[in-house]
């Protein structure tokens, strides 16, 4: 398949990262890339369903992984996965006996191992540079569920409706399911089983990176988990935390002991980020060097620093990405620089998953989380022009037009954009330029 024909699936099928920020799969797809890694790292705890799905759906996403490979001229192909997934990987070396440009990048069970820019190191040794993307080293990074909407784009028409979402934590029977894309939290949880926990709190994504919803939360194309808990529970409460107070937490009692930094993911791979330094400007009120401030650009957000290894639990991170939303608000641009020289120590300065599972309050939620391929049936879906980085969609619909699961309601904006499709058969109740709201058929709904 030429290069041109498969942007052009994937742009009309909506298909954009599975994860993350929902980056458009088309605009990744170059004829530079002379290396394309399948992301099955799945590095925050609790979260299963990209090693579900590829141990279901190995030989269609490898398949797709080959035919990307091939469309961009790339040289091969990796997959990148846990070690300690020896089942799955091994199903994959069966797979793999009939692709030779494809080989597998067994990585530790270590926090955050899944980060793109960790992972390209881990499988090519070569570092992405401070500000700069993937790309500037010929690498192209897809997600497992990403390429399995791309399989199912190519080969089987059929746009990207819905989500795996893995629902986990406070509830009676944790389990990964398919839900209609715009379906609401609380009728996707309801489809789970039944909670555990009377006040409950939802973390949408993983529980290092993931923010907080409610009820009416929606299901997107980047919803990976969502994960339920007390909302006593430490987790929930270091999201909520006060940054007024946390600033002054760091100007009482910051003892610049450095672990923060010496811990960070991106600093052991020369990355001039150093949250001990943001935090003792901030407890001095320090501007000499403005740099400190200007680099936290170049933080990825993980969480480790604060939900790991700062001895004292301070919150450098939270402080970090308030600068860093300070320098967008005031159109700083992040520029590209040159990394340093790789610490020599970085293996010793991994997370270990287990470990940073207790440290966080999850281990007794860690059970298995069974998958559920089938599309699950909701009454209602609110679905949002604007799932992926780049311009919204443009509505195609208007109120009252009936509507079939599939059927494209908006189209792609000009520049980095994609269509948007109809998760459910069903009657539209609303539309604007943000959303557009479908009430199932009654046919529908008893399915």
């Amino acid at each position: 398949m030429r290069i041109d024909e498969l942007k052009e699936i994937a742009r009309e099928n909506g298909v954009v990262g599975a994860g993350g920020a929902g980056f458009p799969a088309y605009a990744k797809m170059t004829e530079k890339a002379d290396t394309v890694i399948l992301n099955c790292v799945e590095c925050e705890p609790l979260l299963k369903l990209h090693k579900q799905l590829l141990a279901l759906r190995g030989e269609e996403i490898i398949q797709m992984l080959d035919e990307v490979r091939e469309a961009m001229g790339a040289k091969e192909a990796v997959v990148g996965i846990k070690d300690i997934h020896a089942n799955t990987i091994q199903m994959l070396e069966e797979i793999l006996k009939d692709y030779a440009k494809i080989r597998i990048c067994p990585v530790h069970a270590s926090y955050p191992m899944g980060d793109e820019v960790i992972l390209i190191y881990e499988a090519t040794g070569r570092v992405i540079s401070p500000g700069g993307l993937p790309i500037d080293e010929n690498v192209v990074v897809y997600n497992t569920e990403t390429m399995y909407n791309l399989y199912r784009a190519v080969h089987l028409q059929k746009p990207v409706t819905d989500k795996l979402v893995s629902i986990v934590g406070e509830i009676d029977h944790p389990q990964t399911i398919r839900v209609p894309l715009g379906t609401t939290v609380k009728e996707a949880v309801s489809l789970a089983g039944k909670l555990t926990v009377d006040d409950p709190a939802y973390v949408m994504g993983g529980p290092m990176m993931g923010k907080l919803g409610t009820e009416n939360t929606v299901i997107t194309k980047t919803t990976n988990a969502i994960i339920i808990l007390s909302k006593e529970h430490k987790l929930v409460r270091g999201i909520n935390k006060n940054l007024d107070i946390e600033r002054r937490r760091a100007a009482s009692s910051c003892c610049q002991c450095r672990t923060c930094t010496e811990m960070c993911p991106r600093h052991a791979l020369g990355h001039p980020i150093e949250p001990h330094r943001v935090m003792r400007a901030v407890a001095n009120h320090d501007v000499s060097d403005l740099s400190v401030y200007k680099n936290t650009a170049y933080c990825s957000s993980c969480g480790l620093c604060e939900n790991y290894a700062c001895p004292q639990g301070l919150s450098p991170r939270s402080v970090i990405a308030e600068f860093k939303n300070g320098l967008r608000a005031a159109g700083i641009r992040t520029e590209k620089i040159n990394p340093s020289e790789v610490v020599s120590d970085r293996e010793l300065k991994k997370a270990p998953a287990e470990r940073l599972k207790a440290r966080l309050g999850l281990y007794r939620y860690d059970v298995p989380a069974p998958f559920t391929d089938e599309v699950s049936v909701t009454k209602y879906a609110k679905i949002p022009m604007s799932q992926h980085i780049g311009a919204p969609a443009k509505p195609l619909v208007k109120k009252g037009d009936t509507v079939r699961t599939g059927q494209k309601i908006a189209e792609a904006s000009e520049g980095l954009s994609v269509s948007i499709h109809s998760s459910i058969d069903g009657i539209v109740e609303k539309v604007n330029e943000k959303e557009v709201i479908i009430r199932a058929s009654a046919r529908s709904v008893k399915g």
